[in-house]
């Protein structure tokens, strides 16, 4: 028997050689593909690598070096000043955004009817697939573009190194990483998607929560529940 031939998909990305586009392999026989995705690069920008955080924070030290200097110092000396300071931020700014693009370009998270698997990775690709079984709840915080985060809890035998996991880690859950699907486009209609599969597939009872739109704060409270054993 021959071997599936490896698909390239449309946006014509690195992966020219996979089985199936963003899986280790082709899908076994009598498993679905649900959904399949990526970040959206502006907000893993914003969320992930924080850069809005970073405009105010260079823009404060700008106006704080310039306001420090003595009163004798001339316009343009205080231009200068505060320019190297504006140029170091906007490198630093842009650096990070580029890092969220190629991120968002190399990640591909999918949904099957038994497993979320997850394709990251910018110079190492890995993948992680994750079966429902392993899943003991998800949560769904929503932004209000319509963006989100859904971070995955898995039970205590399973376990990912939080720096394996990075950007796609949930903030601040360093001694039990959760794994998380990041600023995933159209976010409450994916979350529903695969609660209805994990609840399905294990047959326990799951709900659909959300947390509120807080575009400010999307890393700042828990997430809700999305799935949670009945």
């Amino acid at each position: 028997m021959k071997a599936a031939p490896a698909r390239r998909h449309p946006s014509g990305d690195d992966h020219d050689f996979e089985p199936a586009y963003g899986l280790p392999e082709a899908l076994p026989a009598g498993e679905k593909l649900l959904w399949q995705g990526s970040p959206d690069w502006r907000g893993l920008a914003r969320r992930a690598f924080h850069t809005r955080k970073l405009v105010v924070y260079f823009a404060a030290l700008a106006l704080l070096r310039v306001a420090l200097m003595a009163d004798d110092t001339s316009l343009a000396e205080r231009a200068m000043a505060g320019g190297w300071i504006v140029l170091l931020g906007a490198t630093a700014i842009g650096l990070l955004t580029l890092m969220a693009w190629l991120t968002a370009r190399a990640t591909v998270y999918t949904v099957t009817d038994k497993r979320v698997v997850m394709r990251i990775g910018i110079v190492l690709s890995l993948s992680f697939n994750i079966p429902f079984s392993r899943i003991v709840s998800a949560g769904l915080r929503l932004e209000a573009d319509g963006s989100g985060d859904l971070p995955l809890v898995l039970d205590n035998q399973d376990r990912i190194a939080w720096l394996h996991l990075w950007p796609h880690a949930r903030p601040w859950r360093l001694a039990r990483p959760e794994p998380m699907l990041r600023s995933v486009p159209n976010a409450a209609a994916v979350a529903q998607r695969l609660s209805d599969a994990w609840s399905l597939h294990t047959g326990q009872s799951a709900s659909a929560e959300s947390a509120a739109p807080a575009p400010q704060r999307s890393d700042a409270g828990p997430a809700q529940p999305a799935l949670a054993t009945g």
